[in-house]
């Protein structure tokens, strides 16, 4: 067989292979067990961002009201393991603890976080649990909010109004005692972007019949956006944030256990496996265990877990790297984990620090939103 040959059959079994993937996408094919089941979501008890008007759902939060003076970065405190955040529009935030599965809107003044539901059926063995959150684009309309989640048998993205049901979006990603992924955002089009993780099979995140060890690109009902099916790239290990920064791109922070962190900039159709497009940036061991990534034109933050820092990577006005990565808030907060950046360009981060691997403060979890230098170490953004 020659080798264009060769390239056409590959293609077609992955357009083929992508076909049966989508059978896993949405509600088509879903049978529904547990809690997440394909219910009408209804009117959202509250639709667009809260106004002096319409009081915010839930009661403040126990514990986590932040006392009068102490440390301006905090916003937040007492939470257990805050993975997910999401900016809504009124400036507040809605923050995802991993292993509780509960989400709290918190609030850029140290108001009160206040407690709006939890998700239900939400597993948590290994580093699996309340992953990913995001936004609706067009949340103003529809109150949605999307969330990456492990159940006891697979990975999937569900969409709810607070206070609502989960249905789902996007079901069947593989799902492993590790390398679950959890990244979700979504891009400028108004694609909603998913990573996951390989579950500790590398083989999987170059099977063109597997969901694992990929960033999926799909719409908000779950289907597939190019003619390709849902996988935009493919040859991850795990894949905890994903974030855009517009003309310079869409970058993927993808964690190992085995390696260097590494920061990808995607492109459709990447392979990132061995051989595939090298990484923008590796991350030594010790200065790695990504778990966020936020992106402006400038440059990509990155929360590091076991590093307790924040990377900042400058980019020039093409997207590539200029200069060495820098880092601030080494060892000052503990395991930092998500980080997001707010359009003051105030950064929102989260600690890691009750994951049963750091070694929490009283007041921990938190939840942080500071003005960061830039990725070249000089003025705030």
């Amino acid at each position: 067989m020659g080798r264009s040959t060769a390239v056409r059959t590959r293609r077609l079994l992955a357009v083929a292979a992508a076909g049966l993937l989508l059978a896993g996408c949405g509600d088509d094919g879903y049978e529904p067990a547990g809690p997440f089941r394909p219910l009408p979501e209804g009117q959202p008890p509250q639709v667009g961002p809260p106004s002096s008007q319409a009081p915010v759902p839930g009661e403040p939060a126990e514990p986590g009201a932040e006392e009068e003076g102490g440390d301006p970065n905090v916003v937040a405190t007492g939470l257990s393991v805050p993975t997910g955040l999401a900016l809504l529009p009124d400036g507040s935030a809605v923050v995802g603890e991993r292993d509780t599965g509960r989400l709290l809107q918190v609030f850029p003044d140290r108001s009160p976080a206040r407690e709006l539901m939890t998700l239900p059926g939400v597993d948590t063995a290994g580093d699996g649990g309340l992953l990913g959150l995001a936004i609706s684009p067009t949340y103003p309309e529809d109150g949605l909010l999307y969330a990456y989640v492990s159940t006891a048998t697979d990975n999937r993205v569900v969409r709810f109004p607070i206070g609502g049901t989960p249905n789902p979006v996007l079901t069947g990603i593989p799902r492993g005692e590790v390398h679950n992924g959890g990244g979700l955002v979504f891009d400028a089009e108004g694609h909603l972007l998913v990573g996951t993780g390989d579950t500790g099979n590398p083989a999987l995140s170059t099977d063109p019949a597997s969901l694992a060890g990929k960033v999926l690109r799909v719409d908000v009902f779950g289907r597939a956006v190019g003619a390709g099916g849902p996988v935009f790239s493919s040859g991850h290990r795990d894949v905890t944030a994903v974030c855009t920064a517009g003309d310079q791109g869409t970058y993927a922070a993808d964690a190992s256990r085995e390696g260097p962190d590494e920061l990808d900039r995607l492109t459709e159709g990447g392979d990132h496996g061995p051989g595939g497009i090298p990484p923008l940036v590796e991350i030594p061991v010790g200065e790695d265990g990504l778990g966020g990534c936020a992106a402006a034109g400038s440059g990509v933050f990155l929360g590091a877990l076991d590093g307790r820092r924040v990377h900042a990577v400058a980019l020039d006005e093409n997207g590539a790297v200029t200069g060495e990565p820098e880092e601030f808030l080494g060892d000052e907060y503990g395991r930092l984990r998500t980080v997001v950046l707010d359009p003051q360009g105030a950064l929102w981060i989260t600690t890691s620090n009750r994951d049963g691997i750091g070694t929490p403060a009283a007041d921990d979890d938190k939840v942080l939103r500071i003005q960061p230098p830039s990725a070249a170490g000089g003025s705030p953004l």
